[in-house]
């Protein structure tokens, strides 16, 4: 299966995760005007410099500690405040996908057999119910290298690299089609599911069988959802944006070359690439 790589579909400035994807290279549409004034440059968020450095970030989780993991090309990592890092678990699986039920233990993965494993290629759907120290087949085993994965415990919607979206609506044990479209980052919330595409950000609200433009939002290259249905998004030019509810958004600190993003609440979210990681607020 063809890899989708997110920088191709960014540019040079921003690289991606797991939110990342392949098939997918024309640049997103230059930013519409927003509804709150931007400022022309914003400040550098703070940030530490990883130990040791990973080798990809595909997609960060907060775990029921408030712990960050990262699921990167060798397994699952433990990010501290001060950016030291650690394994979780034994697997050294490729996590090109990786989401989970904010604020628990409960982890979603998808991507390629490590090494160490005896999994067929690709994984399928994989699920931790302990904060990543374990995983089990879930479904699509053998089928699916889901990039673009994302939840809010129930309902399950990934990007699959190739013909459209796959919608569960119990937490990955049944699948049905959705929308064919390419999804750089997904995001379920109570109001829809979000999706990053070649033309910007669009909303669904009918689990993800049709999307609309959302109007007014700014160019995105990485996108995340709170628990609490606030947004956080990272442009192509490396600067961060939030939301609480996608209409009206709000530009804020400059991250540059991230390759995944976390949004916490309204007032934090989290950035990493291999070599740093954000605190955003």
């Amino acid at each position: 299966m063809a890899r989708w790589s997110f920088r191709g579909w960014a540019g040079a400035v921003i690289a991606v995760t797991v939110v990342m994807l392949g098939a997918c290279t024309s640049p997103p549409p230059s930013a519409p005007t927003l509804q709150e004034p931007a400022s022309s440059v914003s400040p550098s968020a703070p940030s530490v410099a990883l130990t040791p450095a990973l080798d990809h970030v595909h997609g960060l989780h907060l775990d029921a500690q408030g712990t960050v993991l990262a699921g990167t090309h060798t397994g699952l990592v433990a990010i501290d405040t001060a950016g030291r890092t650690a394994r979780i678990g034994e697997s050294d699986d490729d996590f090109m996908g990786l989401t989970g039920v904010p604020g628990t233990d409960h982890l979603f993965a998808s991507g390629h057999p490590g090494a160490s494993s005896s999994m067929p290629n690709p994984l399928g759907l994989i699920e931790s119910t302990d904060g990543g120290r374990s995983w089990a087949a879930k479904s699509l085993t053998g089928e699916v290298d889901f990039h673009a994965l994302a939840t809010d415990g129930e309902v399950l919607v990934g990007f699959d690299g190739r013909t459209g979206l796959l919608i569960s609506t119990n937490a990955g044990m049944d699948w049905t089609a959705g929308a064919a479209l390419a999804a750089a980052a997904l995001a379920v919330t109570d109001t829809g599911i979000l999706a990053l595409t070649r033309n910007g950000l669009q909303r669904s609200t009918d689990t993800g069988h049709t999307f609309t433009a959302v109007v007014d939002a700014p160019s995105l290259a990485l996108l995340s959802a709170a628990k609490s249905g606030s947004l956080w998004g990272v442009d192509t030019d490396g600067t961060t944006w939030r939301s609480r509810t996608g209409q009206v958004w709000e530009q804020r600190a400059a991250v540059g070359r991230v390759e995944a993003l976390l949004a916490i609440d309204y007032d934090t979210a989290y950035a990493a690439n291999a070599q740093e990681f954000y605190t955003l607020d």
